[in-house]
């Protein structure tokens, strides 16, 4: 089955930076995408970030857009998809997950969900 892991998480002040990596075991042999998903506490999750199969398309959710960016591992670490959070502000506080998702324009997460990783941005 594949395992997802993420770590990176911490606690930062308002206006820090912190880069999230999600370890994917292995990734399908079809079509997909993979999606940064963050929950705060007491709040449904939501997808704030994703990127495609190639690398090549990203997207992020407005409240983050500009703040953040998703990438993809170098050869080296092909199989970690990374989350640069930058100017991060209070309400960036919350468990993060990655996925594997169905695609761009469908990003219905198909895995189990890992640990996820905390991050809290307090001053």
């Amino acid at each position: 089955q594949l395992q997802l892991v993420e770590s990176g998480g911490g606690l930062v002040q308002p206006g820090g930076s912190l880069r999230l990596s999600c370890v994917v075991s292995r990734f399908p042999s079809k079509n997909y995408a993979i999606g940064w998903f963050r929950q705060p506490a007491e709040k449904d999750r939501e997808l704030v970030a994703l990127i495609s199969r190639s690398g090549s398309i990203t997207n992020y959710a407005d409240s983050v857009k500009g703040r953040f960016s998703i990438s993809r591992g170098d050869a080296k670490n092909k199989n970690t998809i990374y989350l640069q959070m930058d100017n991060l502000k209070t309400e960036d506080t919350a468990a993060y997950y990655c996925n594997v998702i169905e695609s761009i324009t469908q990003p219905t997460p198909l895995e189990p969900w890992g640990q996820g990783t905390q991050v809290i941005v307090s001053s």
